[in-house]
């Protein structure tokens, strides 16, 4: 595998910093991952060996307010924050498509990045050739649109940097419930208790977004749960979901089960979900993640446009 990096420099100036790595041969698809909250784009490196070692060349950006990309910790944008990480990520696949024309482009997102990976399939699904959404969830229900009050009041009175520990608890504490008694904060990611460990030890990972990031996110969960977003996807754009059964983002499968039936009443023709039994949130780094990525690249290998 050939690792290197590069940044791409938004309209606005953002300097978006892009991991890239790509196969020893000619590859024969491009795959570009959105990271989840709180974590960043270089945290992908295993799976990207295993995309690699399939041939594929995988593209993976840092968003707005996270890891090593340009400007605040925890914030997207003043303004417009959610469709500037959509197209931060779109100028992302013109890098790639730029550096390898022709070739088609498969979309995977987790968690978070599962959320703007259904804006961005809304917008440039027809650019795609499949959309692969891990961790994701469904609508945040009451209490989304109650952390979406507070946090929208407390941008407009504190600012939109500021930095709420209640909405931190209201929306990422409760997960750690379903799994007393805990070791850390962060038990709900996965069973492994290295990987939990190293995300606890990680400057970059674990921290508390902005009450403006907070609720640009919670906005754009409502829209891509909605009938009207997920009708402006492709209906022969191929979907796959999958998740642990233990996921408390998903609600336990329920989140992904409503999702892939959303997509499925809308007219999307090929939509599949897989459940892994036991498996908490971040299914790449769960005790059973070689098998996750396995069938992962086995989808991805099903779903390679006929050569003309």
């Amino acid at each position: 595998m050939q690792s290197s990096t590069f940044t791409v420099t938004t309209p606005d100036g953002t300097d978006v910093f892009v991991n890239r790595w790509l196969p020893e041969g000619d590859p024969k698809a491009i795959v570009q991952i959105a990271h989840g909250l709180a974590e960043y784009s270089g945290r992908y490196a295993r799976f990207a060996e295993r995309l690699t070692a399939g041939g594929y060349a995988v593209y993976a950006s840092d968003h707005r307010g996270h890891g090593r990309t340009s400007g605040a910790r925890g914030v997207f944008a003043p303004k417009d924050g959610w469709q500037s990480v959509v197209d931060d990520l779109h100028a992302v696949t013109e890098k790639a498509r730029e550096e390898h024309p022709d070739l088609p482009v498969f979309l995977i997102g987790m968690s978070m990045g599962s959320f703007l990976s259904r804006s961005y399939a809304a917008r440039f699904g027809s650019e795609l050739a499949g959309l692969v959404l891990l961790g994701t969830a469904g609508g945040a229900g009451a209490i989304g649109k109650v952390g979406l009050a507070i946090a929208s009041a407390q941008a407009r009175v504190r600012g939109h940097d500021h930095v709420s520990t209640l909405l931190n608890s209201m929306s990422f504490g409760r997960f750690n419930a379903a799994f007393k008694p805990t070791r850390t904060d962060f038990d709900w990611l996965s069973r492994d208790t290295a990987e939990v460990d190293k995300y606890v030890a990680d400057p970059d990972c674990g921290f508390i977004m902005s009450t403006g990031g907070l609720a640009d996110m919670v906005r754009g969960l409502a829209d891509v749960n909605t009938d009207r977003s997920a009708s402006r996807v492709p209906k022969d754009l191929p979907i796959h979901l999958a998740s642990g059964d233990r996921c408390q983002v998903g609600e336990d499968g329920k989140g992904p089960r409503e999702v892939a039936d959303r997509f499925r009443e809308v007219g999307v023709q090929d939509v599949t979900l897989t459940l892994w039994p036991g498996a908490r949130h971040e299914i790449l780094n769960e005790t059973n993640r070689d098998e996750v990525e396995v069938e992962l690249v086995d989808w991805l290998d099903a779903h390679l446009p006929a050569k003309a």
